[in-house]
């Protein structure tokens, strides 16, 4: 299945091969089981200043910076772009409703996977649309050996977060490979959007309430169930 994908991916690009050299992960949704607590806080927030926001929302919205979710519901609900302070207001909140709550544990297999990875000798990166302190300082405790500092790409590296391709093509410069050489790991819509629009073949991997088509129609070569389904297939996909 993922060589057709492939196949697909390499005919559509007019690429010359693929060669995997680098894997770009997500965050939130793939390393860390932190949608539940994000969507929750998101919700909270936005109510708190009178927006109508839900889970579900929170979860479309997935992989943009903070301040362009807040900017978007805005210009929905009051029909203008939300000011500099009132984004700042409304992210604040929405932190500090985060870490109130439990904080999230390491998705299931998904270190034996990197370790994996690492061994098999492929750059590793992370690229998150977050700017949540805790999880990104988490990031060497909860994964030791595996993320170089430098290789970890968020919210405070980039002007344009996810749908944009800025993230993923940031780190396609620092890995020093070509689109046809890299890989990633995304949960989200926006996520996938981004990756497909920096011409990277992506799995998604789908650890949320939306249907397997929403990341398929957003871009995604191939689209899997569980960090475990992508631990357990990795082996047969011949990279």
């Amino acid at each position: 299945m993922i060589q057709e994908a492939i196949s697909s991916y390499l005919n559509k690009h007019n690429f010359p091969g693929f060669q995997l050299k680098a894997v770009f992960f997500d965050m939130d949704g793939v390393l860390f089981d932190s949608m539940p607590q994000h969507s929750i806080a998101w919700v909270k927030a936005m109510n708190d200043v009178g927006l109508e926001f839900t889970q579900y929302d929170a979860y479309m919205n997935e992989g943009q910076t903070g301040t362009a979710t807040i900017n978007g519901v805005f210009v929905l609900k009051n029909g203008r772009e939300a000011t500099e302070e009132e984004k700042q207001e409304i992210y604040k909140r929405k932190a500090a409703y985060f870490e109130a709550l439990n904080s999230p544990e390491k998705m299931p297999f998904v270190y034996d996977l990197l370790k994996k990875i690492k061994e098999e000798g492929y750059q590793l990166f992370v690229v998150t649309g977050s700017a949540q302190p805790s999880l990104l300082h988490s990031l060497q405790d909860h994964f030791p050996g595996i993320f170089e500092k430098e290789n970890i790409i968020s919210a405070f590296d980039v002007t344009h977060g996810k749908p944009h391709p800025e993230p993923y093509l940031k780190a396609l410069n620092k890995a020093g490979v070509n689109p046809w050489e890299a890989v990633v790991i995304e949960n989200a819509p926006l996520g996938v959007q981004a990756s497909t629009a920096a011409r990277i073949f992506t799995i998604g991997v789908n650890t949320g309430p939306l249907d397997d088509e929403v990341l398929m129609n957003s871009g995604a070569g191939i689209v899997l169930n569980s960090m475990q389904d992508l631990y357990e297939q990795w082996d047969s996909f011949g990279f």
